[in-house]
């Protein structure tokens, strides 16, 4: 059973968010500020990892972007931004720490589950796992580089996800064109440059 945490600082907002998704089956943490997000994700009993975190941006004791970086340095957790702060410029910046979704509130509670359920089938592991690139291993599963060492590091999702285009499509090339398509789609303010920035 997949488990979600979601971070919502509206009681009433995420109780009934957390009813209906536990009603598709999912488990689901409710906390209601960045500390209960943290001590959630990161201390406790509860230091396991959870398969998605749902975040709102603006909570009463911080932002919703600061707690991500941080599950970013720390897990591959993929994370959705659910918020009314739905400027262009807050949209980038979610994507660009490595949102799988940015999802503007209001929004249609239908449109919510199937970018939950999107985002946890892709990143489901199937086939094969590990994969060498040089001197270093690249696992698939838990989106992770390991060095020569054994350390881990765990990249930003968009940054992974290139990477891992480029491995499963060698040794094919790619143009910058293909890879926007596959990535990045058509509205997200992508550009060629955006590109190069990801592979620098």
């Amino acid at each position: 059973m997949k488990r979600l945490l979601l971070v919502e600082d509206d009681q009433s907002l995420g109780e009934t968010l957390q009813e209906r998704l536990e009603r598709e089956g999912y488990t689901v943490q409710l906390v209601e500020s960045l500390a209960g997000a943290r001590n959630a994700a990161f201390e406790g009993e509860s230091d396991t990892d959870f398969d998605l975190i749902i975040l709102d941006v603006n909570l009463p004791d911080g932002s919703g972007f600061d707690f991500a970086r941080e599950v970013r340095k720390k897990k591959p957790t993929p994370f959705i931004f659910m918020t009314a702060m739905n400027t262009a410029e807050h949209r980038l910046e979610g994507y660009e720490i490595g949102a799988e979704e940015y999802i503007p509130k209001p929004f249609h509670l239908k449109e919510l589950l199937l970018r939950v359920r999107h985002v946890l089938e892709t990143h489901e592991p199937a086939g094969k796992t590990k994969v060498k690139a040089g001197h270093r291993v690249v696992d698939l599963a838990a989106r992770a580089v390991i060095s020569p060492g054994g350390e881990r590091e765990f990249l930003a999702t968009r940054d992974f996800e290139l990477l891992k285009l480029l491995i499963t499509s060698a040794p094919n090339v790619l143009s910058r064109d293909e890879i926007l398509n596959k990535l990045w789609g058509e509205d997200q303010f992508p550009s060629h440059r955006t590109v190069d920035n990801s592979i620098m």
